[in-house]
């Protein structure tokens, strides 16, 4: 089943302001930026997360360096899965993070 618009906007607003306070209860050195449903974290090293909603297709998508992921609600689990790769979004993260700047967080609940 198909998310509406407004479920899909709510489900995409939780998980952003997920991921602003996770970050924000860290010691990582990073500036956020959320503004017209695109959330930017800018690490001190210069790598950057980039999440952006997609509303025609009901994704949310992920830039990293390593390339572009598209992610799809699963209503069973609650949780974005990855289009491609079927990995949860929060597992694709922790494995980023620690690959952008060493730092092992738990994005278990994203």
């Amino acid at each position: 089943m198909s998310l509406t618009e407004a479920r899909f906007h709510d489900l995409v607003d939780a998980t952003q302001q997920a991921l602003e306070d996770l970050f924000d209860e860290t010691d990582l050195d990073l500036d956020m930026e959320n503004s017209a449903g695109v959330l930017t974290i800018k690490f001190d090293n210069g790598s950057q997360l980039i999440f952006s909603r997609q509303e025609p297709l009901r994704q949310l998508w992920l830039a990293d360096k390593s390339g572009g992921f598209h992610f799809d609600f699963d209503e069973t689990s609650g949780k974005w899965t990855c289009e491609k790769t079927e990995e949860l979004l929060g597992e694709m993260l922790e494995r980023i993070v620690w690959e952008r700047v060493g730092e092992k967080l738990d994005f278990e609940e994203i």
